[in-house]
């Protein structure tokens, strides 16, 4: 995963919609069938920002600016459905969204503005991540594991990460939609 590195009063953030149970568990649960290491340190969930950092004293305003978005938004419902790659530019396997798409592509959008205002590594795809930089193998295995996947659920709220020294993703603040 490539993670900025974090300076002394410096926070790692991820902003995200958390999926839900029973989905969470049964897509962590392909995380682990993939071999993937990273399967117990990132919880399912599709990113609307990727690790950034931020000074501590930035914090507030970011969760304000959260709070801003997250209000001018409609709660929404995502459909998840069969598998996707990014391959060959990237090495990973994702669970698609078949419903859902233009929310996450406006939040992701109004969430990397002010503030948090950044450039891309690529161009914002919502997915939920199944596989992540494992052997060639391992991600047919996923891909194939999960191709008749699939999960309904609304999304009323998003949440701030942040990226602890054990190297797992928490969440630390939710943001109701509407």
């Amino acid at each position: 995963m490539n993670l900025p590195d974090r300076g002394p009063g410096q926070v790692r953030i991820g902003i995200a919609i958390e999926i839900p149970e029973p989905y969470a568990a049964e897509l962590s649960a392909a995380r682990v069938a993939a071999d993937d290491p990273l399967a117990d340190f990132i919880p399912p969930h599709i990113t609307l920002l990727g690790p950034t950092l931020l000074d501590v004293d930035q914090l507030a305003e970011a969760r304000a600016h959260l709070a801003d978005v997250a209000a001018g938004a409609a709660p929404f419902a995502v459909k998840l459905r069969g598998t996707a790659t990014f391959r060959p530019i990237s090495p990973v396997v994702f669970v698609a969204l078949a419903q859902g798409i233009s929310e996450c592509e406006q939040l992701e959008s109004s969430v990397r503005s002010g503030i948090l205002d950044g450039e891309l590594r690529f161009n914002y795809h919502p997915h939920v991540t199944i596989a992540h930089e494992v052997p060639d193998a391992d991600l047919d295995k996923a891909f194939e594991a999960m191709s008749d996947y699939s999960a309904d659920f609304d999304v009323d709220r998003f949440y701030q990460y942040e990226h602890g020294d054990d190297g797992i993703w928490r969440p630390q603040a939710a943001f109701p939609l509407g």
